[in-house]
């Protein structure tokens, strides 16, 4: 049971029957989008390079990047590759990185996705988005911005290893609630150092026009792995969700103005329907694909393990999309280990891909988490 003293315990061990009816329909909808594959994301990892040093970063990023950024020319004929096999209209272009603003053409790719009717948007540290990048982004079409904003000045400069980082990505924010036309939201990994603030930190975004708020926990991958102090206590693992519960509800009752989504990460037992907006799905294989920096076809940019299927340099993008993913597909594979006889195999299927390693083992369990 978890309770942070401010709203209801939740038993992570049961479900009940309104959760167990959503998340079986949740299971046949996985099973037929699956089958289907209908592509609807697809993520460019435009850059492996950073002007940030992040404590958390799972694609272990640096401003010295030994993969050089992938020409935009590459990037556009997988578009024209699979142009042809969807709707332009219900496939998400997203550009990802490293830090996406590095590159000085991403306008420029970002208008050849809205002369073909694509929309796209990506996800920024905010650091170089001032008024001028800001309006030429607009200008090229851009649909959506995520920036990330990871507690106050001092817990947000420490993770981000930056002294201005907090400031830049603030004034950024700034800019974007000025936007009417744009979608945007705020994403904020919280760890030991920001959690206790969490509450005031919700009045600070909103203070800054924030309306849409996604929350992550950290998981040991990439150059996370490596430092154990960003890793929350089972305890705090559990305020975060009681905190994330007690928001929805505030709005649902009209109290809150601030809508709020715990990450795509993982099952997550009794709060499953509490804490964002669907039941657990990983979209990744199924919907979502991504293109590395490398060129290599993998689900979405935060598997950091070799689960690629393929690289845009020796292989067809369609073709691979329509043919393999098998192991993204059919995840009988993962019912082993600390899965092979849990309860809510059945609702989980082994949790997130990108929650694996190279060896195929599950590095990281929401459910065991919140049980403990």
């Amino acid at each position: 049971m978890a309770d942070n003293g401010k709203g209801k315990s939740v038993d992570v061990e049961r479900l009940s029957l309104r959760q167990r009816a959503g998340l079986e329909l949740f299971r046949k909808v996985r099973h037929n989008s699956a089958e289907i594959h209908q592509l609807r994301s697809l993520f460019w990892e435009c850059t492996l390079r950073c002007n940030m040093n992040c404590r958390h970063c799972g694609s272990d990023c640096r401003q010295l990047s030994g993969t050089k950024d992938m020409p935009a020319a590459d990037f556009l004929k997988v578009i024209d590759n699979i142009t042809p096999h969807v709707d332009p209209h219900k496939t998400f272009i997203i550009f990802t990185g490293g830090e996406v603003l590095l590159r000085p053409d991403i306008e420029e790719v970002g208008l050849e996705l809205y002369r073909r009717e694509f929309p796209w948007g990506m996800v920024t540290n905010g650091y170089l988005l001032d008024e001028r990048r800001l309006d030429s982004l607009m200008r090229s079409g851009i649909h959506s911005i995520t920036v990330s904003l990871d507690g106050f000045e001092d817990d947000h400069n420490w993770i981000r290893q930056n002294g201005e980082s907090f400031k830049r990505a603030s004034h950024a924010i700034g800019l974007l609630a000025k936007e009417h036309e744009l979608l945007w939201d705020v994403v904020t990994c919280v760890n030991p150092r920001n959690i206790d603030s969490m509450e005031r930190f919700k009045d600070y975004l909103v203070s800054l026009g924030v309306r849409y708020w996604r929350v992550f926990t950290i998981f040991p991958m990439g150059r996370a792995a490596q430092n154990p102090d960003l890793q929350l206590s089972d305890e705090q693992f559990k305020m975060v969700f009681d905190f994330i519960a007690r928001l929805r509800r505030e709005e649902a009752e009209g109290r809150s103005p601030i809508h709020v989504n715990y990450g795509c990460e993982g099952f997550v037992g009794g709060y499953e329907g509490k804490v964002r907006d669907h039941f657990f799905f990983c979209r990744a294989g199924l919907e979502v694909a991504s293109v590395l920096a490398d060129g290599s076809i993998s689900g979405c940019t935060s598997i950091r393990s070799n689960f690629h299927q393929g690289n845009i340099y020796k292989d067809d993008f369609w073709e691979v999309w329509q043919t393999r993913f098998e192991k993204y597909r059919d995840r009988g594979w993962t019912k082993k280990g600390q899965c092979d006889g849990c309860k809510f195999f059945r609702y989980c299927e082994g949790s997130g891909m990108h929650l694996y390693d190279d060896n195929e083992e599950l590095l990281f369990c929401h459910y065991l988490r919140l049980k403990h």
